[in-house]
């Protein structure tokens, strides 16, 4: 049995897509099915790959809309999933493609940089003692030095694909947990307050970063590790930290949120008094009442310790 793939191709600003036919055989990845049809029908196709071990991270598209290493998933996985012989295979998206399944990485690089991407150690290392550490702090960043640059992550951020400019790829915040994680770096507070700059706090926790990455990193999880760390090394003066903060104040004394302050706390009161068109709205409708005393969640005893065995979790996760 064939599998059909419906593939987009670009070149020099012109859009279209190809399909083709491809013979099935045991263990047929989407790249073996690439690489067949540039062999053996299309020379002119144009993606990229480099060690087909899922190492390199340069074969990455999006399969039916969704990012894979095309090394790495096979295509009768593919076709069970989706329940159909017909596959579509497009480049990663929030990338400019430069031909077919390329995509430019040069911007990507060029965001990397602003989180300052290397690790400064303290100074009692030296060059002769080395840098020593223990197991346990290696294994506080291990998993995030696992990161393959293969863009999953970025083509499936819904955030980046509403506005780039003022958020960065998720990869780039892996790449900064890694080194405030790091007990050799002699400055984590750098790298906070470069991602901190670099849009932390505008994650929309969409989740789609984590579910897609083929190394099971956790991008978002290393995005709510940084927010936490803002608050340890008290780089918390801003909307987002505060925004944080009374959200869980409220929590804490009851139970619910009391929206109509949490705009004056995140905000403060001038930022806030630009929405006021917008709360009389919501009084006038009968959905904000400011001269009403915030009602305590009956259960807040419960919702308390639910809350306390959160900050247990984290401080054992830590």
């Amino acid at each position: 049995m064939d599998v059909t793939l419906k593939i987009h191709r670009y070149v020099e600003g012109k859009s279209w897509v190809d399909t083709f036919t491809v013979p099935r055989s045991t263990g047929l990845t989407v790249l073996g099915a690439l690489t067949y049809i540039k062999e053996q029908q299309d020379p002119t196709l144009s993606f990229t790959c480099s060690c087909r071990s899922s190492i390199c991270g340069a074969c990455a598209v999006r399969v039916n809309g969704n990012a894979e290493l095309s090394c790495e998933v096979l295509i009768d996985d593919l076709t069970a999933r989706y329940q159909s012989d017909a596959l579509t295979i497009e480049p990663l998206g929030n990338f400019r493609v430069i031909r077919d399944l390329i995509v430019d990485w040069d911007p990507k690089y060029a965001r990397l940089k602003k989180v300052k991407p290397s690790l400064h150690p303290k100074d009692e290392f030296t060059a002769e003692t080395g840098c020593l550490q223990s197991p346990e702090d290696f294994n506080k960043y291990k998993k995030y030095a696992g990161c393959i640059l293969c863009g999953s992550c970025v083509s499936e951020c819904n955030k980046n694909a509403l506005n780039q400019d003022d958020f960065l790829d998720p990869f780039a915040f892996v790449k900064a947990e890694k080194l405030v994680a790091d007990s050799r770096s002699k400055s984590p507070e750098e790298h906070l307050k470069a991602v901190i700059e670099a849009g932390l706090w505008r994650c929309f926790n969409c989740q789609e970063c984590t579910a897609k990455c083929p190394k099971g990193l956790a991008p978002a999880g290393a995005i709510e590790k940084l927010k936490a760390e803002t608050f340890k090394h008290h780089l918390d003066d801003n909307i987002g930290a505060r925004h944080a903060k009374a959200i869980y104040d409220d929590i804490q004394t009851s139970g619910t949120l009391d929206e109509s302050k949490l705009n004056i706390k995140s905000e403060g009161y001038l930022m806030s008094s630009l929405r006021l068109p917008m709360a009389l709205r919501l009084m006038n409708v009968g959905k904000m009442d400011p001269l009403a005393k915030h009602p305590v969640n009956p259960d807040i005893k419960t919702i308390d310790a639910i809350v306390k065995a959160a900050e247990s979790a984290d401080k054992e996760d830590a």
